[in-house]
């Protein structure tokens, strides 16, 4: 039974002021200790799942609680049906009016739906007069939880669960009606405002006392039972109260709990503690070329000479000679992704492997002239020395006596 009311604290928990998430952390949480009444958005849902209920609230309007705080006391009763899982399959909500008389505002079978709920709720009036406990709690017996009324069949293994809101001492006596609604199954919070009697209280509730007793100072602070509520209903729930002893992440199973671990880890053997993955082992990215992680995720990049392409996974080769992607003052020539700096001729590459400087082509082995090379810019030409002459092959050189014994009528023709 605890457990299956333990639903309802996740529901009531949804009632505190929903505070920024944490960053990253995927999409799981850790509560804060229980005492704190704070919690990160999202963490009593985590920490509890609703199942569905049979609940009425049986509040107090005797003559003691003025009009404002009964006006408090129906906002609170909005606020949580706005938290809470209503439906003709999930949870029906009741609720009961009482002072000398008992009303029955609306039984478990009226509404399904929220609007209707707390419309009806805006409309409720108080009654002022006596407090007359006992009388509310053998009503809701009597006339609410009933199948005429509502409450569903036994086999479908509904809880039963009464919420009482009181400020007042009871005028008649609760402690056998409270017995008898506890013996048929029914689960009763008692929650005192101001000069509510704590002894009459604990008579009414359910077991273990300290789960099931609230108090709040006045109406105006009525919102802390929200934070009381969620501590107690959660409170089972290991993981809620941070004693379980996983390294990251902490599931809720069934009363007790498993550990698991948030995206790009695994779980080791010992089943607590965790290990990242090698994302960027070999099949499990889909990178084309290169696997970077990144924190527990990974990220792809490519090769030298290559770009990753719009789908962030694959590549595609640039032209790395392309003007403006190298720094080759004269040539630059591809080598596969990459590429290397050239020179155009005449020239020569410097150290530096980027810059190119002109080459002496008439230094020596450089030229192919027998006697004399004459550079013109980059080129040069073949020239003899004094008392020889340029031979018809541009580059070695003869005696000119030689020369114009061997072939005088040349010469003479020639006038040399």
């Amino acid at each position: 039974m605890r457990r299956a009311l333990g639903t309802l604290g996740c529901c009531l928990a949804l009632l505190l002021p929903l505070l920024p998430a944490a960053r990253g952390v995927p999409h799981r949480h850790r509560r804060q200790p229980l005492g704190s009444g704070l919690g990160r958005h999202g963490a009593a849902d985590t920490a509890c799942k609703n199942r569905p209920l049979d609940l009425v609230f049986i509040i107090d309007s005797s003559r003691s609680v003025r009009p404002e705080e009964f006006e408090k006391v129906k906002i609170f009763l909005s606020k949580m049906i706005d938290t809470l899982d209503v439906g003709e399959r999930t949870t029906r909500v009741a609720v009961m009016n009482y002072a000398s008389t008992v009303k029955v505002e609306f039984p478990l079978r009226t509404y399904f739906d929220k609007a209707s709920m707390k419309e009806a709720v805006s409309r409720i009036q108080p009654l002022s007069a006596g407090t007359m406990t006992g009388l509310a709690i053998q009503a809701a017996m009597d006339e609410v939880f009933t199948e005429e009324m509502g409450t569903r069949p036994a086999n479908f293994n509904i809880p039963k669960v009464v919420i009482i809101v009181t400020d007042g001492r009871p005028q008649d006596q609760v402690e056998n009606v409270a017995a008898n609604a506890r013996t048929a199954g029914i689960e009763i919070y008692a929650v005192g405002v101001g000069r509510a009697d704590m002894q009459s209280l604990r008579i009414m509730a359910s077991e273990p006392l300290d789960e099931h007793v609230f108090y709040v100072e006045t109406y105006g602070v009525i919102e802390k039972l929200t934070s009381k509520f969620r501590e107690t209903f959660c409170a089972a729930n290991t993981c809620a109260l941070g004693t379980h002893d996983c390294e990251q992440v902490c599931v809720s199973n069934d009363g007790s709990y498993l550990c698991d671990c948030y995206e790009g880890y695994t779980l080791n053997p010992d089943k607590r503690t965790c290990s990242a993955v090698d994302v960027c082992a070999p099949g499990r990215h889909e990178c084309d070329q290169i696997c970077v992680s990144n924190n527990g995720s990974y990220v792809c990049e490519c090769f030298e000479g290559y770009t990753l392409n719009p789908d962030k996974k694959t590549c595609s080769a640039m032209d790395v000679c392309a003007p403006g992607r190298h720094d080759c003052a004269q040539v630059c020539r591809r080598n596969g992704g990459s590429y290397s700096c050239d020179c155009f001729e005449g020239f020569t590459l410097n150290p530096d492997k980027k810059t190119c400087s002109a080459v002496d082509v008439c230094a020596p082995g450089r030229h192919d002239c027998e006697q004399v090379c004459v550079r013109d810019d980059l080129f040069y030409t073949c020239d003899c020395y004094q008392g020889y002459i340029l031979n018809p092959d541009k580059k070695t050189c003869s005696s000119k006596d030689s020369f114009m014994s061997l072939c005088p009528l040349l010469v003479q023709r020639l006038d040399i």
